[in-house]
């Protein structure tokens, strides 16, 4: 089931997504939007008689995090080796604040403050219940489901500050989308990033050093996770500069495609 975030032009609401999308996340033109009654997170998926075609409605983050975003840093072999870094022996673990999140077609702001900002396309998995301490067998329960994101880095930042949070905390610096696909093996899906229509990056997830229940695991471990949290798996190798101007389209096998143009931040 897809599970998507919108509006049509009055107040957000939520709906379940039909329709087919195929292997480049592009979906089919009978494609529609059917209204739920709330949150799904909190009440279930209560359909309503309300029902638009994709192409009337504006796709917004298709969840907000009540608290955080977990990202996961050096998760895939080749990024690590291709910025210079080693393997790590356990998850390495950063925080992205809520405010960052953006959704599908929204801009990503060019900060002032920053000369080289990356794009690094992902997978990301939606947390569905308040848990702690979750055994690796058990992640499956406490999973919603997965969206596309891009964890975008203010690289010279982040080399500059020895840490993360400024280089990837800015405003619009998380986008995710275009919805929740709530039934879906992780094991081996394609995750592309493209550049004004350049492929840069091109992986799957059966190179993730660290799996999705081996990371829900080692997060809940460390922190509480609440409905809604966010944590993004980590970026294939390829991550490069991105400008005022530009679009950045994510796609992940089995989700869909997230755009986002960059623009500037005045």
């Amino acid at each position: 089931m897809r599970i998507a975030r919108f509006t049509t032009g009055e107040d957000p609401q939520y709906g379940v997504v039909t329709g087919d999308v195929d292997e480049l996340g592009i979906p089919a033109d009978d494609t529609t939007v059917v209204a739920l009654a709330g949150d799904p997170l909190y009440v279930g998926v209560q359909l309503t008689d309300q029902q638009f075609k994709l192409e009337e409605v504006r796709l917004l983050a298709p969840v907000l995090p009540r608290s955080k975003v977990v990202g996961i840093g050096r998760n895939y072999a080749a990024h690590a080796a291709e910025m210079g870094n080693d393997v790590p022996d356990e998850p390495m673990m950063f925080i992205k604040p809520n405010t960052s999140v953006i959704g599908p077609g929204d801009p990503i702001f060019y900060p002032r403050q920053s000369q080289e900002v990356h794009f690094e396309g992902e997978l990301c998995v939606v947390i569905g219940r308040i848990c702690r301490d979750v055994a690796p067998e058990r992640v499956g329960e406490v999973i919603y489901g997965y969206t596309v994101g891009n964890d975008v880095t203010a690289r010279d930042l982040q080399r500059k500050d020895g840490q993360f949070t400024r280089g990837k905390g800015f405003d619009s610096f998380c986008p995710i989308g275009p919805w929740i696909e709530t039934e879906l093996d992780t094991t081996n899906l394609r995750v592309t990033t493209h550049l004004n229509g350049d492929v840069k990056q091109d992986g799957t997830t059966k190179d993730l050093i660290f799996d999705v229940p081996t990371l829900v695991s080692f997060v809940s471990s460390v922190m509480t996770l609440l409905p809604g949290d966010v944590i993004m798996t980590g970026t294939p190798d390829g991550v490069g500069p991105m400008n005022v101007g530009d679009e950045v389209e994510v796609s992940v096998a089995g989700i869909g495609s997230l755009t986002n143009k960059v623009v500037s931040r005045d």
